[in-house]
């Protein structure tokens, strides 16, 4: 079996009882990255055995992932932070072990997209949610973006954010109302509403973006 375990995208109390279980049980853990898994293990005093997977070498090593599972063995893959495959590693695992017959559970828990959402007071009956821009074809995406008639939600960088903000300005205008979400869930957090312009005005006053950010688009 392999078990999608989503991980706390800030505040580490943001776990849940039946995920910090499940990686004390399981018999291997997939971590994207091993200092910041570590950070979070020792929190919580996990000490099962780890497995660097991520997207540099998940080609290399999947069969062998697909084989210790086989054997009898029970694997839960975290990222980063928030739930795997959403913007992180994940998919092609995922989808190997749906192909190979192997139980696939995600259990429910954090991811920066919800809150975002949910705080932005916009319409999000319907959304659309893009993960990240691509970075080829991003100026086609953002004008097929502009006619879109739900609410959009997407993630950014710190150094494209004044960039993508002002693309934003050019292809869907002025009228539409923007949120910022920063740092969800971490000591900076902060949420920023308006107009594209009041938003923009705020950035290019700010000397160093930092921080992980949620955009969410007012729908067409």
């Amino acid at each position: 079996m392999l078990y999608i375990v989503p991980t706390p995208i800030g505040n580490l109390e943001d776990f849940t009882f039946r995920g910090l279980r499940i990686l004390k049980e399981v018999d291997l853990i997939l971590v994207e990255n091993y200092k910041v898994s570590k950070k979070l293990l020792n929190f919580y005093n996990i000490k099962t055995p780890i497995n660097i997977y991520h997207i540099h070498n998940e080609h290399k090593i999947i069969s062998n992932i697909i084989k210790i599972i086989k054997k009898g063995k029970k694997l839960a893959l975290i990222s980063n932070a928030g739930t795997p495959s959403i913007s992180d590693p994940g998919f092609l695992l995922i989808k190997y072990c749906i192909k190979y017959s192997i139980i696939v559970e995600c259990l429910p828990g954090p991811t920066a997209l919800i809150p975002a959402l949910v705080s932005s007071g916009l319409s999000i009956n319907e959304f659309t949610f893009i993960g990240f821009l691509p970075k080829k074809k991003r100026i086609n995406k953002l004008k097929n973006l502009s006619k879109e008639n739900r609410t959009i939600v997407f993630y950014e960088s710190p150094h494209r954010l004044l960039k993508t903000l002002n693309e934003i300005k050019y292809f869907f205008g002025l009228k539409r109302n923007i949120v910022i979400c920063k740092e969800i869930s971490k000591l900076f957090q902060d949420i920023l509403r308006g107009n594209i312009e009041k938003i923009i005005l705020h950035y290019e006053n700010i000397k160093k973006i930092l921080g992980e950010y949620t955009i969410i688009i007012e729908k067409y």
